[in-house]
């Protein structure tokens, strides 16, 4: 099953791009409901390199959810209207703990130029669970709301977070 977001972000494309390849921003969007702790010696990038990178998660920092990988990977896009789509694939997912009941895991997340220099966010998240699937969709579905207000209140302040980055 899919969960989606079409957002109009109030910040440049290239801050998205960077944000989208944050981890202080992928935490920051995920809490507080979701806590994330890497896995890695040295643990989080200042930047995803592309690559896997292991993490543990927990609900509310209380409740342990089990061991995700993030399996990231860059693609340019042209779309049918002329725009240029630049997308990041975590083809990664659950690896251990009770999120292993997710069997299907593709998170992709666009980011296309507007002519007024903001920028449209597309978010896709398709999940499989075998039969679970329609009550882990239901969980991601709440999950992706609560996010997408999260991302849209942090991103006026990526323009100057990640100024000079791209």
């Amino acid at each position: 099953m899919r969960v989606t977001l079409d957002l109009v972000l109030d910040c440049p494309p290239d801050a998205a791009w960077e944000a989208v390849h944050s981890p202080a921003v992928f935490r920051a969007v995920s809490g507080p409901w979701t806590r994330a702790e890497s896995l890695e010696p040295g643990g989080f990038p200042e930047r995803w390199p592309g690559g896997r990178h292991r993490v543990r998660l927990s609900l509310l920092g209380l409740v342990p959810m089990g061991e995700q990988l993030i399996d990231l990977g860059d693609e340019t896009r042209m779309l049918r209207d002329g725009q240029v789509a630049r997308i990041v694939h975590d083809r990664g997912g659950p690896v251990a703990g009770p999120m292993r009941i997710v069997r299907r895991w593709h998170h992709r997340m666009a980011i296309t130029a507007l002519p007024d220099g903001r920028t449209r966010f597309r978010d896709r998240l398709d999940v499989g669970a075998g039969v679970l699937t329609p009550l882990v969709w239901v969980g991601f579905a709440v999950f992706w709301q609560l996010r997408a207000a999260k991302i849209r209140r942090l991103a006026p302040s990526w323009g100057a977070q990640f100024a000079g980055r791209s």
